[in-house]
């Protein structure tokens, strides 16, 4: 018992990462599949899954309240959590990346998004909605946003962005 939990933590953790990655997997796979779903299975799997991921967020309070030395790596997926469950964030990828605190991940990401925007290979609505919530992503990481980020997130932010903000804020 040299560890001192150190072993137990760091495989809870990444069992924890690795129920997260899947539901944002399920999530990603649902939205891919959107097409071959009729309405009702599409809105009652999704359902499903964001129960799910409520139920994960539930357990994590759990985990959090009792064991102070995962409180800081779990804190970024409860926010993650939180995102989906509000559904301030529609990218399943994004939401992804944020839960594993990987903002250079999520820069290279909006670089590939504004080259896809300028070749016509992403439509602007999808873009907007994508770069909203990575710069949302990378403010909440505590990443410096330039000023024309700043001024894209006053401008086009929602509720549900803005729902986010307040959460999350709320959790920290």
């Amino acid at each position: 018992m040299a560890s001192r939990g150190t072993t137990e933590t760091s495989k809870l953790k990444q069992n924890l990462e690795e129920q997260l990655d899947r539901l944002m997997q399920q999530l990603q796979d649902l939205e891919e599949c959107r097409e071959e779903l009729d309405a009702d299975e599409y809105e009652e799997t999704k359902k499903e899954t964001l129960e799910q991921l409520s139920e994960f967020n539930d357990s994590l309070k759990k985990i959090m309240s009792g064991d102070m030395t995962l409180v800081d790596e779990l804190s970024g997926m409860q926010l993650a959590i939180q995102a989906a469950i509000s559904q301030a964030f529609k990218t399943p990828e994004v939401i992804r990346m944020f839960a594993k605190k990987q903002p250079r991940q999520l820069r290279t990401r909006l670089a590939e998004m504004d080259r896809d925007l300028m070749v016509g290979k992403l439509p602007r609505d999808l873009y907007t909605q994508q770069k909203l919530e990575i710069l949302t992503a990378l403010r909440k990481l505590g990443e410096k946003l330039t000023g024309d980020d700043e001024m894209f997130l006053s401008t086009n932010a929602g509720t549900a962005l803005s729902q986010f903000e307040r959460v999350s804020s709320d959790l920290g």
